[in-house]
């Protein structure tokens, strides 16, 4: 199947994102002067925006591609939480799959920009698992909804909604009705993922998760990817590295590199969002793995030529595909 030809398809995938939900707030500014209070800048606000963060930027990639995302996890009864709603509700990404917990604030990631430049970051969140109620509420939600969709996307930010619990329940149904399974993974909880399709980690995560402190590309790649093929029994690991485009692990196969499309990087925020959320429509959509590879590793190029945490269009991973050299 054609690279173009997978694209032109991802209007009919339907994807479950199940992760940690947050939103993404922006403050826009400019900056003149240092405070005399602390070496800090003094950034005079001009505008602030919200995006949906998290899980939630994957449903936004997903359906910026074209495809029908449908989202599942955790949000606050909070004013944050209401501001996301209505930005999903915004982008026609069905919230059907949101529990309200008023037990936890709705996650909440700050970042001050002024000159195109990321000041500072400002979290505000509560990390610990899920009470098991939650829990039981997003099982069946996935329960009632996996007969509708091609695939099931994780979106692991390790905020407590990603357990072994979950994940117990969730690979085994999936696989019960031959649904895709893909992960964005958080190295920490590497064991929970057995089983699953594919799961795309960067390269420090990587390393990371089979016990290798420093990482050397030419000398480690190899070992660290086929050591988590093995480990977690899946078709397939993406490992990204940054400028360096990808390498694609699949079993009985050859490594398969892929340099990076991407012509200037002002941002990387999401990008990881992007890659999974390109290489599942790709896959649902009936490309191979290498070819799905391909398909996320331009998208990423192209999202890291914009400034925040931003998404791509149909239209423009067309072209992205065009300008690609195999």
């Amino acid at each position: 199947m054609s690279l173009n030809r997978a694209i032109s398809k991802f209007g009919n995938a339907k994807i479950l994102v199940i992760g940690d939900i947050i939103l993404d707030q922006f403050i826009w500014g400019s900056v003149d002067r240092i405070s005399p209070e602390a070496p800090v800048p003094v950034v005079k606000v001009t505008s602030e925006s919200f995006m949906p963060g998290g899980a939630t930027n994957v449903a936004n990639n997903i359906h910026a591609l074209g495809g029908k995302a449908y989202i599942c996890g955790i949000v606050g009864n909070d004013n944050w939480g209401n501001i996301l709603k209505e930005e999903l509700a915004k982008r026609s990404i069905d919230i059907e799959g949101l529990v309200l917990d008023g037990g936890r604030p709705t996650t909440l990631k700050t970042r001050v920009i002024a000159h195109h430049q990321q000041v500072v970051r400002i979290d505000r969140e509560k990390e610990a698992h899920i009470d098991d109620n939650f829990l039981e509420s997003i099982i069946t939600f996935v329960r009632e909804k996996i007969s509708e969709v091609d695939a099931i996307l994780i979106e692991d930010y390790g905020k407590g909604v990603v357990t072994p619990a979950l994940l117990q329940a969730i690979i085994p149904l999936a696989k019960e009705h031959g649904k895709i399974v893909t992960i964005d993974p958080k190295e920490e909880h590497l064991s929970y993922y057995k089983g699953v399709t594919v799961i795309t980690p960067n390269h420090h995560e990587a390393a990371n998760a089979v016990g290798l402190g420093r990482f050397n590309l030419e000398r480690d790649l190899e070992k660290v990817g086929h050591e988590l093929l093995n480990r977690l029994e899946s078709e397939a690991v993406l490992v990204t590295l940054g400028e360096h485009g990808m390498c694609l692990f699949e079993k009985s196969k050859k490594p398969f590199r892929i340099p990076t499309v991407a012509r200037e990087v002002f941002d990387v925020s999401g990008a990881g969002d992007t890659v999974i959320s390109a290489l599942t429509l790709a896959l649902v959509s009936g490309a191979n793995m290498r070819d799905a590879a391909v398909i996320s590793n331009c998208a990423a190029g192209i999202v890291v030529g914009k400034v925040g945490v931003a998404v791509v269009t149909q239209d423009e991973l067309r072209k992205g595909i065009e300008r690609w050299k195999p």
